[in-house]
């Protein structure tokens, strides 16, 4: 259930992150995250190849759930924007995975996206904020390519 939330909320975001897009590139993008959920449930297989992962997420720029250290990096650095955003450790994750997909996605106002997706638990961001989370993501669990 909650990697169909996941999902769905990828997908909402990535449409708004596309309204301003005016190139083919963005359309592409849309269209393969619309397809990716019309596609059969992944085997196994194609799983067990990309670890941490479905195949559905990564082909949509999101990267694999963080284990260990990376987990820990990831959480420190959405910490350090607010302490009470990791209250719920796997909600905090699943956002930043999400935000990694809009950043190397080319979504236009990245800050503005990760303050909405963020602001959860009675907390409410700003796009400074968002910066700041983008920074500690492009640090961590998403990193320029």
């Amino acid at each position: 259930m909650r990697i169909r939330t996941a999902t769905a909320a990828l997908i909402a975001a990535l449409a708004v992150a596309l309204v301003g897009c005016g190139s083919d590139d963005g359309k592409t993008e849309s269209a393969a995250a619309d397809s990716s959920q019309a596609q059969p449930s992944t085997t196994e297989s194609t799983e067990a190849a990309q670890p941490g992962g479905k195949s559905s997420d990564i082909a949509v720029g999101i990267p694999a759930e963080p284990t260990g250290a990376e987990r820990d990096a990831v959480l420190a650095a959405v910490m350090d924007v607010n302490a009470k955003l990791v209250a719920d450790e796997d909600k905090a994750i699943d956002a930043a995975r999400n935000q990694c997909s809009a950043l190397d996605g080319g979504a236009s106002n990245v800050d503005h996206l990760a303050a909405q997706r963020f602001s959860y638990g009675g907390v409410t961001l700003t796009d400074d904020d968002g910066d700041h989370l983008n920074i500690g993501l492009r640090k961590t669990l998403c990193p320029e390519g």
